[in-house]
């Protein structure tokens, strides 16, 4: 339900209230110790931009085609997995990346020729049948990789550090992953709104036997679109893996993160994945930094206060 004009008139004093101390707040972190602001909010960026690599897969899925895949956590782990053990056999950082995306670009492939295609609008089916998957999935990976924590090495060339004001120097990686999350989030926003193919995709959402009666093979369209979200998970299981690390439990984490990100940001929206994810990671840094013990409150009170004020998401449209 949207706040009327009248309800939202009711919070602007507390608003305008909440303002004043969060400036002082901003000054405290600045006067006390200007470094360690200027990192956490580098960290929150590039926390920021390993949330969107998977958020954007799950946009696409769940956003856009209205697919409730909630082994979307599950896709980023076996790119993760696969990646490590294809980086292992070939020493190889970019062999790993690949084989993360294309691993989980099948899987995403069968789930949506086998599964997903036969439940089209069921939710709660949806809902239900991945939740198994996830579990299932899980289990395998135990079965398979053990329970043991993975990290990949970094390449070489990406090993550096640069010099940077404030913070002296900083990790080359974690600059990549933020470049890296920029170009792929600029390239889907192009794809979705300024190509034949992304009209054809929001068309085919929106009215499915239209788009098929004008000789458009909707089915390998959505299969097509399925594999991109899901290699997009896996691709960020790699990356993932390779700034923090891979383990059991970082399926149900990332999901978590993946659908406050959409919720927040807007269904079906690139940009609002962005925004979603830039928020949500600078909040968990933030608080993991200067709040340590509330920290994750920080991230829910954000998802709150928009849904209460913008139901559908920052960029989000009315149904």
């Amino acid at each position: 339900m949207k706040l009327s004009p009248v309800a939202i008139g009711r919070f602007q004093p507390a608003l305008w209230a909440v303002l004043p101390v969060l400036a002082l707040i901003a000054a405290w972190m600045l006067v006390d110790n200007t470094r360690l602001l200027a990192l956490t909010v580098l960290n929150g960026l590039t926390l920021a931009g390993l949330y969107f690599l998977v958020a954007s897969g799950f946009t696409l899925v769940f956003g856009l085609m209205r697919v409730v895949n909630l082994a979307h956590g599950s896709l980023f782990l076996l790119g993760g997995y696969v990646g490590y053990s294809a980086g292992l056999a070939t020493g190889s950082w970019l062999v790993a990346l690949m084989a993360g995306f294309v691993a989980a670009a099948l899987a995403g492939v069968l789930m949506q020729r086998f599964l997903f295609g036969r439940m089209v609008g069921q939710n709660m089916r949806q809902t239900l049948i991945t939740i198994g998957i996830s579990i299932v999935m899980a289990d395998i990976y135990l079965w398979v990789w053990g329970g043991d924590t993975y990290q990949f090495d970094a390449p070489d060339w990406l090993t550096g550090t640069v010099a940077l004001p404030l913070v002296h120097k900083y990790a080359e990686f974690r600059l990549v992953v933020l470049a890296l999350s920029c170009v792929i989030g600029l390239g889907l926003w192009l794809l979705l709104n300024r190509t034949r193919v992304g009209m054809m995709i929001r068309a085919g959402v929106d009215d499915k036997d239209m788009l098929s009666s004008i000789g458009v093979d909707v089915e390998r369209l959505f299969v097509i679109t399925f594999a991109i979200g899901a290699g997009l998970a896996g691709l960020a299981g790699v990356v993932g893996g390779t700034v923090l690390s891979v383990a059991p439990g970082e399926d149900v984490r990332y999901l978590l993160a993946s659908l406050v990100v959409v919720l927040v940001g807007g269904m079906g929206s690139i940009t609002g994945a962005a925004m979603g994810a830039l928020l949500i990671g600078l909040a968990e840094t933030f608080g993991q930094t200067y709040a340590p013990t509330y920290g994750v409150v920080f991230t829910f009170v954000i998802m709150v206060a928009v849904l209460a004020f913008r139901p559908n998401g920052l960029m989000g449209k009315s149904a």
